[in-house]
């Protein structure tokens, strides 16, 4: 059985407590949001209206918000300029729609105003899917010959590390968004406290809502980095084995 393809292979184990962090923050997110839903917003205000009113107030009268199916799809396109919210938080008049939508106009500010880590970030997308792409199939084609194969084995040993150099690609890129997705919350909540249209009922619930959706990133984080751990202590076997 060639080492780390199966489930049977021990360094699985390394990556599971980045996996238990991620179903952990994936349901305090859908806690944080359900109990936010049920914080009204004064004056029926919904995420859609926040957003323009943030937007507008930062001089960014020019970009579009539009509506896109989903739960949670919620983005900002730094290249065509548009905010896409989705339909509950568009049209949901509560703390959490509230709280998602000044999130994601954050990230226009950051666009506006030239915030280096999203610029990072945006440059290193082509970079990142193309490392995406070709990590594990360059990696495990690497290890399976330099299983079965005792001839060029240094050339695949190089693929193996090639494919290693790809994955931590993204794992770069994840930590780039970490302080990006920080910075957007705390211009949102910024923004929502200065309104001085929210209580502190509903800046808490706002406030939860975020803290909670930056953990999925840091658990994104911990599971790159346990993966590619992993990888290195694989590629290390495989290459010892043949020595």
């Amino acid at each position: 059985m060639l080492f780390g393809l199966f489930w049977g292979d021990w360094t699985i184990l390394i990556v599971l407590p980045g996996l238990i962090f991620t179903l952990i923050a994936q349901a305090m997110v859908r806690s944080a949001y359900e109990a936010g839903a049920r914080v009204s917003m004064p004056w029926g205000m919904t995420g859609g209206a926040l957003a323009r009113r943030m937007l507008d107030a930062n001089g960014m009268a020019d970009v579009r918000i539009e509506r896109v199916p989903g739960t949670l799809t919620d983005h900002y396109d730094p290249r065509e300029r548009v905010l896409r919210l989705s339909e509950n938080v568009y049209t949901g008049a509560n703390a959490a729609a509230v709280g998602v939508a000044a999130h994601e106009a954050g990230h226009a500010m950051q666009d506006a105003r030239g915030y280096v880590p999203l610029r990072l970030r945006m440059a290193m997308v082509p970079v990142t899917n193309f490392g995406a792409r070709m990590a594990m199939p360059l990696f495990l084609i690497g290890l399976i010959f330099t299983s079965l194969f005792r001839t060029g084995i240094l050339f695949f040993e190089w693929l193996m590390l090639a494919g290693i150099l790809a994955f931590s690609l993204s794992v770069l890129f994840q930590l780039v968004t970490l302080p990006v997705e920080f910075n957007a919350s705390r211009r949102a909540l910024r923004s929502l406290a200065g309104s001085g249209t929210m209580s502190e009922e509903q800046l808490r619930a706002a406030r939860r809502v975020l803290s909670a959706a930056a953990m999925t990133y840091v658990a994104s984080l911990a599971v790159g980095l346990l993966s590619l751990l992993r990888l290195l202590l694989i590629f290390s076997s495989a290459s010892s084995r043949r020595r």
